[in-house]
């Protein structure tokens, strides 16, 4: 599986160790430690990123794919999120000479939106783009029963947008009708919507105190370290089913076209 990191305006986190560090103008870091490519957020529920444009910059020139990601949040409306994420990846597309063929292009939908909502957030994106974004979904037992109870034809057209699933911890359910998943495969059957997972993210933050730690999923056959490499601090860490080839395919499936 091929490594993937996310960010946002929150990265980078603060230094917990020894190690290997990165900002917004290097990533060279991640990319020495197998990252192959970076997704930063563009915006979340109407408000701008302002540390997108950076970090893509940085992960172009070190060599790393770059991808960008929305937050859509239900206090506005899923059109006028989808118009702010398509103006800021066009945005992204003509400020610089790129190297990465592509601008990956996800959906990260909050526990509590309605299918209808995340579905009108995708065919905005489509029809202005021509792209089915990615979708990343919280464990939110409120989207597990719609999405068990969708009819066929909102399947058809959400199962388009291949899935990026969120699992940090083997332990950790969703109530007393979803226990814990234990593994992704069991995350999938919980969601009874997509066939199998794309990106996984098996690596997150736990906030205590004012201060972050490392969350990572670490049972049975999938054992990741708490830290990625030798990085001195969290990561939101992510791994592609697939091999480096099959990522910049996909990457060219599902985003904007840079050169």
């Amino acid at each position: 599986m091929t490594e993937v990191i996310n960010v946002s305006s929150y990265d980078p986190k603060e230094r917990l160790r020894s190690g290997r560090s990165y900002s917004t103008r290097d990533v060279s870091a991640l990319k020495a430690n197998g990252a192959s490519a970076l997704i930063a957020r563009a915006g979340k529920g109407g408000k701008l990123d302002s540390k997108c444009t950076s970090f893509l910059s940085s992960a172009d020139r070190v060599g790393m794919l770059p991808g960008v990601y929305y937050r859509v949040q239900r206090h506005v409306s899923p059109e006028k999120q989808a118009d702010q994420f398509v103006a800021k990846a066009r945005a992204l597309k003509t400020s610089r000479s790129w190297n990465a063929p592509a601008l990956l292009l996800c959906g990260d939908y909050d526990g509590d939106l309605k299918l209808s909502a995340i579905l009108r957030f995708m065919d905005r994106v489509e029809a202005k783009t021509g792209i089915v974004p990615v979708a990343y979904l919280e464990n939110s037992p409120e989207l597990k029963l719609q999405t068990r109870a969708a009819d066929a034809k909102t399947r058809a057209r959400l199962t388009r947008a291949p899935y990026w699933l969120a699992l940090y911890s083997h332990t950790s359910g969703d109530g007393p009708h979803f226990p814990a998943p234990g593994n992704p495969r069991n995350l999938v059957k919980q969601y009874s919507m997509w066939s199998d997972w794309s990106l996984w993210q098996y690596g997150g933050v736990s906030w205590e105190n004012g201060g972050s730690k490392p969350k990572v999923y670490n049972h049975s056959r999938y054992r990741f370290p708490r830290f990625f490499g030798n990085m001195d601090r969290p990561l939101e860490r992510n791994v592609f089913r697939g091999s480096p080839t099959q990522l910049t395919a996909f990457w060219q499936r599902h985003g904007i076209a840079l050169r």
